[in-house]
């Protein structure tokens, strides 16, 4: 996956993060993962073209705000009980990609409660935006 991060449609861009943003949601295929929430750790990248996110003025305007990534997940969670990680990843990097000034996105999500000899199990989707 890191390989896909010095693609070079990517070379005229801004990367955003956001780094292990934990939520407890709903997530799992199995009874006991259907009665609660479980802790579940995300991370994004984000890649904006220099030319849509460079600020002249030193506004919020003029950039991608952070709070973007943060909502995004909020929305995704909040819609109910998610069966597989991988779903959520895809439905994450949809609604991301979606952005007009959003060219590439990566997912990450990791249950690191699942296992107790292993800090966590997860999916991760890289996808850059069609022309």
């Amino acid at each position: 996956m890191l390989a896909a991060l010095s693609h070079p449609r990517l070379a005229d861009c801004r990367r955003l993060f956001l780094r292990n943003y934990e939520v407890r949601i709903n997530i799992g295929v199995h009874d006991f993962e259907k009665r609660g929430e479980q802790r579940v750790v995300i991370n994004i990248d984000l890649f904006v073209p220099l030319s849509l996110s460079t600020p002249h003025e030193d506004k919020l305007r003029e950039v991608v705000d952070y709070d973007f990534m943060r909502t995004t997940v909020a929305e995704r969670v909040g819609q109910g009980h998610i069966h597989l990680q991988e779903t959520l990843c895809d439905d994450l990097v949809r609604a991301l990609l979606a952005h007009d000034q959003v060219r590439a996105v990566r997912v990450s999500t990791e249950k690191p409660d699942v296992y107790p000899d292993c800090d966590a199990v997860g999916v991760e989707v890289f996808r850059i935006k069609e022309d």
